[in-house]
């Protein structure tokens, strides 16, 4: 996805008035109506007709589903996702070799359960939730297997006797990275805060994900480091408690400018 000067521009202008947080409010919903996942077509004059197909898609895909059994009337709207998501991209189980979602389908559900608390209308929480993957993957698959290395190297930077810390205790390879990287903090931050975190991530940086982890470590190192194994760290990390979202997340987006300059979102 092209870079969008304008986004970058404003995003800044409002950082150096102090609008740090204030701005980004309803990022993610003004960020979609700007269409970065390709969900609304360029031309307003085919927006009515091309949400009429997708309507139409969305209830053909979802009433084969129920033809075939796999979903029913009170069948939870995330698992609908998933299976239209699923036998739109050809991997659909057999009904007979139904089992426990693997982990790209548990990634792919909490993904849907963020979204859906952020977009009230089935039809287009879906189709968000499909770009939002899509996107991901296409763009930064590549990418992903290489932000733990990424993460120590900017924590080393940032508190190199922390990272030192983790390693002693062997908690670096126990972090939660599916949580933090594949799922892109969803699950794991509360909406509000989210939403400036996919702002940058939907806008194309992937790197914004690395920035919020290494924040984490940093706000909670006293409690990270009161922890003799790596089990626990793993469990405190991966539920974190709500309240101090907001902050980290506008002290991780500090980082990523220190770290990168004035973000071209690049990877």
């Amino acid at each position: 996805m092209a870079d969008d000067p304008q986004r970058n521009f404003r995003s800044a202008y409002y950082e150096k008035m102090g609008f740090r947080g204030v701005e980004e409010k309803k990022s993610l919903e003004i960020l979609l109506k700007d269409n970065p996942l390709g969900v609304v077509p360029p031309h307003s004059d085919s927006q009515a007709l091309v949400s009429q197909y997708r309507l139409q898609q969305f209830e053909d895909v979802s009433g084969a589903l129920r033809a075939m059994r796999f979903t029913h009337p009170s069948t939870p709207s995330t698992e609908l996702y998933l299976r239209m998501h699923q036998l739109e991209s050809n991997r659909l189980p057999r009904r007979a070799q139904l089992s426990a979602p693997d982990t790209e389908d548990e990634n792919f559900l909490a993904v849907a359960m963020a979204m859906e608390e952020i977009i009230d209308d089935p039809v287009d929480c879906y189709w968000l939730i499909r770009g939002f993957v899509n996107q991901f993957r296409i763009k930064f698959g590549d990418s992903i297997p290489h932000l733990p290395k990424s993460l120590e190297h900017f924590l080393s930077l940032e508190d190199a006797a922390l990272l030192s810390y983790l390693r002693t205790i062997g908690a670096l390879p126990g972090l939660p990275f599916d949580l933090w990287f594949r799922r892109c903090f969803a699950g794991g931050l509360p909406e509000s805060s989210l939403q400036r975190v996919w702002d940058k991530v939907i806008s194309g940086s992937c790197k914004i994900l690395v920035f919020v982890a290494v924040e984490i470590l940093l706000s909670y190192k006293i409690v990270i480091m009161g922890f003799n194994h790596p089990e626990a760290v793993h469990n405190f990390l991966s539920n974190l408690p709500q309240e101090n979202t907001e902050a980290i997340v506008t002290k991780a987006i500090e980082l990523w400018h220190k770290h990168c300059g004035t973000p071209t979102h690049a990877v």
